[in-house]
């Protein structure tokens, strides 16, 4: 009965029962698995066209886990100058209580400064909607003392869902060996909140990394330092990073905040890749969260033979 009072509790705050609350994005760990996510800019950087598909599952030892999927196609057009993309994104916490769904659409803009260098300059236009199922709350009248929630709730419904437009744009600089790009989503600041102003607060990204050959020239074995910064509000992550690839084998580790440490294995071939990842919490949570699990899956297909202009960029799988 506690942990049901603690969720409602959580649950209504979120949705604005104060009068001004500030929301934060879903984090995914193998957030180069979800390139869309991560920075617009990104749209088409596979020139061939690309599906991406990603789950997690954050906390599940705690009552209310958050579970978020994610789906995305993007390729290169050629007569536009650059990529576009789709993305979809869907949110659950509190075992489906509050839901938030995202579809995006996006364009970014190829630029080849020299024969060695290239940017990509991305905008998003997204449309949200936020829903509450009212079913799965429990309220304080609900309670008898002895039988536990057994009584109909005076408390009055308010609205079960709030949609809107929000904005967001990015830049990506790349070659062969490195790249690096920063991204600002929410430009807009939109106002989810379902019981009072609740506004999603702009999130600012910085991403940059190397992918290092090791051995003789042709070989098949890389290293790919990275590091990622984002900050939302008061919240603020760092990702410092190491990937391994040998063959179609990747392995990778990462430290995140004081929070937690991350273990990625992936198996990649030319037409799909499929990565997991398990974050091990080491805050004062470690024995109550069960970590977090995350899946993702990428099919890339064939196009037309790759123009001499287009430049790869050569981020990690993962």
């Amino acid at each position: 009965m506690l942990k049901r009072i603690i969720v409602t509790s959580t649950i209504l705050f979120s949705l604005g029962f104060s009068e001004n609350v500030f929301a934060q994005d879903p984090v995914f760990t193998q957030f180069y698995a979800n390139p869309l996510y991560l920075n617009p800019a990104l749209a088409g950087t596979a020139r061939c066209p690309r599906v991406n598909l990603n789950y997690r599952n954050q906390w599940p030892g705690i009552s209310g886990t958050y579970v978020t999927y994610s789906a995305s196609y993007d390729q290169h057009v050629d007569a536009i100058g650059g990529g576009l993309g789709l993305l979809v994104i869907n949110d659950k916490a509190g075992q489906g209580t509050l839901t938030t769904t995202n579809v995006s659409g996006m364009y970014s803009y190829l630029l080849n400064v020299s024969r060695e260098f290239s940017l990509k300059f991305g905008a998003q236009a997204t449309y949200f909607q936020k829903s509450i199922d009212w079913s799965k709350l429990t309220f304080g009248d609900m309670i008898d003392e002895r039988r536990g929630f057994v009584y109909n709730t005076n408390e009055v419904q308010k609205l079960p869902s709030k949609s809107g437009i929000d904005f967001s744009a990015g830049v990506l600089g790349y070659s062969k060996r490195y790249f690096f790009g920063f991204a600002a989503h929410h430009l807009s600041q939109p106002d989810e909140g379902l019981l009072g102003i609740s506004k999603l607060p702009m999130k600012l990204t910085g991403h940059a990394g190397a992918t290092l050959p090791i051995g003789d020239k042709g070989s098949q074995t890389f290293i790919s330092p990275s590091v990622l910064f984002q900050k939302q509000q008061d919240f603020q992550q760092l990702n410092l990073g190491l990937y391994f690839t040998k063959g179609s084998m990747v392995a990778g580790l990462w430290y995140r905040n004081q929070d937690s440490f991350i273990a990625v294995i992936g198996f990649q071939q030319h037409f799909f890749k499929v990565g997991y990842s398990y974050d091990v919490t080491v805050s004062k949570l470690t024995n109550a969260t069960a970590g977090s699990h995350e899946i993702s899956f990428s099919l890339q297909f064939e196009c037309k033979p790759k123009k001499k202009k287009f430049r790869l960029v050569s981020c990690p799988s993962f």
